[in-house]
């Protein structure tokens, strides 16, 4: 595996938490082990869990990160994509009880592998909603919601 970092700007959350402040953390503390929940038009897009699938834990991607440039405290970094392995396009939908997708052109990608395409790129007016939850029902980061706006 290949680190690889392409990200532009990013949106985000409106609350910074410590690592030390959350208990979901995996056995080695490296991955954060709870779904995202990501909903567009107020529709359940995907709950995937961010930990499940990650391949690189936090530690890794600060080390490889500080490998380029100086990080001080209170450096974001941020893992990329959520996404968890699905055994077939269509059985991972939420509507069939999978865990679906965070990001669209995933989706797209996989749409287009299997050769059935249908999922439309956001337009003008299209919200999106991302939060997570701790194992209280709590917002952990507070909520992201951006609405699509024509230029």
């Amino acid at each position: 595996m290949v680190f690889f970092q392409s990200k532009p700007a990013s949106a985000f959350s409106p609350v910074a938490v410590t690592p030390d402040e959350i208990r979901a953390w995996d056995n080695q503390a490296t991955k954060l082990n709870l779904p995202i929940q990501v909903h567009l038009n107020g529709e359940l897009f995907g709950r995937p869990n961010a930990g499940e699938d990650m391949t690189f834990g936090f530690g890794q991607l600060i080390a490889h990160a500080t490998k380029t440039r100086h990080l001080a405290a209170g450096a974001i970094i941020g893992s990329g994509t959520v996404s968890n392995k699905q055994d077939s396009l269509w059985g991972s939908s939420v509507e069939y009880g999978g865990v679906g997708y965070c990001c669209l052109a995933e989706l797209r990608m996989y749409e287009a592998i299997e050769g059935k395409q249908q999922t439309p790129f956001m337009t003008d007016g299209d919200v999106v909603r991302i939060e997570m939850f701790d194992e209280t029902g709590e917002s952990i980061f507070g909520t992201i919601e951006n609405t699509v706006k024509a230029i």
